[in-house]
């Protein structure tokens, strides 16, 4: 494949026909493009949108993140999941600030030694913010470059991946790298759709292979299969005066730092621990909570004791969860808590 060729079609049609009103587009500030590179990881742009403006609202720059609490970030991430993402984002920001005097580093080798920066997202970030000539290959740009090269090179295994970085960088083009980037991203995200791609709208159609091939949907080519696993808890909402008892999950993990309701094996365990509590018990309506490698069924369980309870018998019920406290509902909205405990909470 020509080169030129290849990136002469994908910027013009990114100029004429691709995505421009963004609101972290039109900008070289790295911070902000980072902040929309790690939330749009595996989430789409509608469900961006709102988060990103009201993080900016809250932390506007890469000072007001790093000093924020970590609970104050993950709250204004709660309900867009992955929330690694936002444990590193929190501690990146602190790194900007510590180690580079909260200024961004300006090439993409020295971004991806960053936290939570990975060689694709600091390229899009040298390359938007700093003009940097730089392959991204995000799992758009990847499905993009797949079918146009027909690559059928397995990309679970890394050296078929270093293969296809290396035919990225072969066709970057001289000039225009942000238009080209773009261009690749949008792609991905309007026309080479993993399922129904549309061929027919796609500029670069005449140098694509797999469309020669008429199977684009054959590329790219990964068989490594994810092992889903299966867990199961009963989740207590132990309730009084009007609050909910919630406890902080550990710093690893499936929710790492998210507060969330205390968790029993089964249920005779719950059985078990809450014989002698006052009050009364209700069996809410369980459910599976689907994560990227994990079938999680929950059985909640509402516990509310009631108001008179003296406080020394309150605390020696809660003594089982160290370290958890006493939420007002609206309080704990406005934590960071677990998308399946957030729609509980507004639900009942």
């Amino acid at each position: 494949m020509k080169s030129p060729a290849f990136a002469a079609q994908v910027i013009d049609w990114q100029r004429r026909h691709g995505r421009h009103g963004l609101p972290w587009q039109g900008t070289r500030d790295p911070y902000r493009v980072w902040l929309s590179e790690v939330m749009l990881q595996q989430t789409q742009v509608a469900t961006v949108l709102g988060y990103y403006e009201r993080f900016l609202q809250r932390f506007p720059d890469v000072r007001a993140l790093a000093a924020a609490p970590q609970d104050d970030v993950l709250a204004l991430w709660s309900g867009l999941g992955y929330y690694s993402r936002a444990r590193n984002l929190h501690r990146c920001a602190q790194v900007v600030l510590a180690e580079h005097g909260g200024r961004f580093p300006a090439t993409s080798q020295a971004l991806a030694a960053l936290p939570g920066i990975g060689r694709s997202t600091a390229a899009a970030i040298a390359a938007f913010c700093f003009g940097e000539r730089v392959a991204i290959l995000d799992g758009n740009v990847k499905r993009v470059l797949s079918r146009v090269l027909a690559f059928d090179g397995d990309l679970a295994e890394a050296a078929q991946e270093r293969a296809l970085w290396r035919h990225a960088t072969d066709l970057l083009p001289e000039r225009g790298i942000e238009t080209y980037t773009q261009g690749l991203m949008d792609l991905g995200a309007e026309l080479c759709l993993q399922r129904a791609p549309r061929c027919v709208d796609c500029p670069v159609r005449s140098t694509c292979r797999a469309a020669a091939q008429g199977q684009p949907s054959r590329y790219p080519v990964k068989t490594r299969k994810l092992k889903r696993g299966r867990r199961e808890h009963v989740w207590l909402w132990l309730a009084w005066r009007d609050q909910v008892w919630l406890v902080q999950r550990p710093q690893a993990g499936v929710w790492a730092g998210l507060w969330s309701l205390p968790e029993f094996d089964d249920a005779a365990a719950f059985e078990v621990a809450r014989a002698g509590w006052p009050g009364a018990g209700e069996t809410l309506a369980s459910f599976t909570h689907v994560l990227t490698h994990l079938d999680w069924t929950l059985h909640p369980q509402r516990w509310t004791l009631p108001a008179r309870t003296a406080r020394a018998r309150v605390a020696a019920i809660t003594a089982a969860w160290p370290g958890g406290r006493w939420f007002t509902r609206d309080a704990a909205l406005g934590a960071g808590l677990p998308a399946p405990l957030r729609r509980l909470l507004l639900a009942t």
